[in-house]
Order: C-alpha cells, then structure tokens, then sequence
C-alpha cells in the first residue's frame, strides 16, 4: 500500500489521515515508519551537504626543531577597521618563538620568506620537521604546500573550529595581548614592529614558561635545561639542609624538565613507554 501511485509520494501521517478518512486502518504512522526503515525507504530527498570527516592530529616532539606551529593574529591598527597581521612560528617543545614578521597582509606569499629564514637559522634537517597550522587561507594555499614539499617539511592541520588543536600558538598569542605594555592600537606598521621585537627578545630569553618547567624558551631550546634543572635542585638542597623543619613530607624539587609535548595526545592505552614522557610530559595545555 505505502508504495501504491497513490502514495509513493506521501508522506505515513498523510497516508494515515487518508486511509482513516475513508474508514480504512491498517497501522500506526509509526508502524509504517518501521516498515519503510526495514526496506530502506526513509531518507532524506533534499540534497545534503557532507561535510568531510578531518583526522584528529596527534603529534609529537621530543626535542626542539622537531613540530614547529604558525599562526596569524591581527594587530589594530591606528584607525577603526584597519588592521596589521602578526606572522608567528613557534617551537612547540621549547615554546621559542623561530620567527615572526608583522605585515600589512595575510598572505602565504609572505609567510614564505619568513619560513625559510626560521628554516635556515636552526638548520632544520631535511624530513624532520613538522610545521603544524589551522585551515586559515595562508596555511592551505598551494604556494605553503609547494614551499613545505621542497623543504621535506610535513603538514599538519587543526581540525575546523577546533582551537585546542592548535593550543600552543593560541597561547602564545594570549600571552602577548596580556601584557600590561600591550597597546590597544599601534600608531603604524613600524610601530608594531618595534614592538615585538622588544616583546620576542624578552618572551625567548626572559619570561620563564610554566609549560616548560618555568624555564626560558631559550633555555630549553639550546640545551641548557638539565643545567638550569641541577643549579635550581642545588639551592633547593641547600635550603632543605638550612631549615629541614620547613619541608617535613619529603625533600624539595624545582619543576620538571620538559621530556615530551603533544598535541592530542592518544589515549594512555596508546602510548608506547618510551612516549609517554613521565609526569612531565606536555599534552597540549600550553600555558603562558
């Protein structure tokens, strides 16, 4: 009956009505549903749009120059509704800002001189990095993909409106706009530019980052944390043996060194032992 002339087109709570109308019941409206679901009958006829399933990233470094991250954020201008825009990579094991660039556009023509200058200061291994960015213009235009082929750089993207799959630049960029030097407006691009150049200076050699053990992002990125680990464990000790009253559960410790940071990491069921990085390890949090 449901796939009669009559009713092929119909709807069941129109067939329902009608048949019941001419004194005539056979089921419910749900009984019908069932029976079209059974063959596959019951879909939706508009055309849908499909949105593809994007893989979730899951990376790992180790050690610096290993997942580098990008991103771009706007800078106001001296006027309403104009704009500068920020270019910044960062070291997501050591939070080293690598490099930056302050322009008047967002462009992947731009951000190419910019990675290949970062590229070549750290002398980055061919196949070893990784550069990680969100699904912004610049980051999927075929001019990036092109200069990454040629640098043996892989690409990793966040999910769409997926932030905390980009956390470390997220962060990165919070740090900036919270400081208390910060201005609401920049007079023009030069003015930007001076300042954050004073602004990374301070961010890599001064501001100890609690994601990193409260160590410098220089420190960490030229090899000076288990230094900076020992020196601090040495005046802790110190302490502990001046007034042991003052640590009666157990002796001092500064904060963990860095081993590992993820972004996404799998579950812990996933994890080899060697990745897991101890309690020390990063996964993602990325705090300023």
């Amino acid at each position: 009956m449901l796939r009669a002339p009559a009713f092929v087109d119909q709807a069941p709570g129109e067939i329902y009505a009608t048949l019941l109308d001419q004194d005539i019941y056979h089921c419910s409206i749900r009984t019908m549903y069932r029976l079209l679901a059974q063959n596959s009958e019951v879909c939706e006829r508009r055309a849908q749009l499909r949105h593809p399933v994007y893989q979730k990233p899951e990376l790992l470094a180790d050690a610096p120059n290993q997942v580098w991250s990008w991103d771009i954020t706007k800078l106001m201008g001296p006027a309403k509704w104009t704009y500068f825009y920020l270019y910044v990579i960062l070291d997501i094991f050591s939070r080293r800002v690598v490099g930056w660039c302050v322009a008047d556009a967002e462009t992947a023509a731009l951000f190419k001189p910019l990675f290949d200058d970062a590229v070549a200061k750290h002398e980055v291994p061919h196949g070893q990095l990784t550069l990680h960015a969100d699904r912004g213009g610049p980051m999927k235009a075929k001019a990036t993909a092109l200069l990454l082929a040629d640098l043996g750089v892989t690409r990793s993207h966040s999910r769409p409106h997926t932030s905390n799959d980009n956390p470390f630049s997220e962060s990165q960029f919070k740090t900036l706009k919270y400081q208390p030097q910060f201005p609401a407006r920049f007079g023009c691009i030069e003015d930007a530019r001076i300042f954050m150049r004073y602004y990374f200076d301070w961010y890599n050699q001064h501001h100890h980052h609690l994601g990193i053990g409260l160590m410098t992002p220089d420190q960490v990125h030229f090899g000076q944390a288990d230094a900076v680990y020992a020196a601090r464990q040495h005046t802790l000790d110190r302490a502990c043996r001046q007034h042991p009253e003052r640590f009666v559960n157990c002796a001092p410790k500064p904060p963990a060194k860095p081993t590992a940071t993820w972004i996404n990491p799998p579950p812990p069921t996933r994890l080899l032992p060697a990745e897991c990085g101890g309690a020390s390890a990063d996964t993602g949090s990325a705090e300023s």
